[in-house]
């Protein structure tokens, strides 16, 4: 893989940075690919224009604002409150088909710039139930680009089985835990680092972090 190409798909946050350091480390190319989805916070695709660039990586940000239109949620949504899902409904901020067109319209920019590799940071591990992190769907979907493309792509998923806090020790392992601490946005409420504390995404990200330090003696 050293002499490869790899696409990674890229929104600034944790798990997305992360893949990219995991993929700077192991191919001979890294570009990267953000989708505007109209999102909640903008600030998500600044954020990311600010690592890609800070990296050296080649940026490719897609318009899929029709994903806005079809999807009505609490990241598309102002009026749409942050919170967990109850009594076995998903969380409020599942964007339906959001995974499926984004690995989609990445086979087809991979396809156009001759990477043959794709890394995603869907997790099955620590996830809130979304259907489209599952390890299931993405070897799927790997199947489906290739017979669409007559392709030999590879879909990576660095993080599908790894909690938090072995995702911050990745990051730790990768020379990147702080880099992706202080300049990464993952908070629902659009605050970068280690964001608001109060939502979902804050608490498990601090939660994963506290157990990293506590296991290597630093808290």
């Amino acid at each position: 893989m050293k002499n490869d190409k790899a696409l990674v798909v890229f929104s600034g946050g944790q798990d997305s940075t992360t893949c990219l350091f995991w993929a700077k480390e192991r191919f001979a190319e890294v570009e990267a690919v953000t989708f505007n989805y109209n999102q909640r916070h903008k600030l998500e695709i600044e954020c990311a224009q600010h690592i890609a660039k800070d990296l050296g990586i080649r940026h490719h940000i897609l318009d899929m604002s029709l994903l806005n239109q079809l999807a009505p949620n609490a990241l598309t949504r102002d009026d749409i409150e942050v919170k967990d899902g109850e009594k076995g409904e998903l969380p409020s901020t599942f964007v339906p088909g959001r995974n499926l067109l984004f690995l989609s319209f990445a086979g087809v920019l991979a396809s156009q710039i001759n990477a043959r590799h794709i890394i995603t940071g869907v997790c099955e591990t620590d996830f809130s139930g979304y259907p489209d992190c599952r390890d299931m769907f993405i070897k799927s979907l790997n199947v489906t680009l290739n017979l669409s493309m007559d392709g030999q792509f590879v879909i990576h998923t660095p993080l599908m089985w790894l909690n938090k806090a072995e995702t911050w020790k990745l990051a730790d392992d990768l020379d990147a835990l702080e880099y992706v601490r202080k300049n990464t946005l993952t908070c629902y409420n659009g605050i970068p680092a280690d964001g608001c504390g109060e939502c979902p995404a804050c608490h498990l990200r601090q939660k994963g972090l506290e157990e990293y330090l506590s296991e290597k003696g630093e808290l």
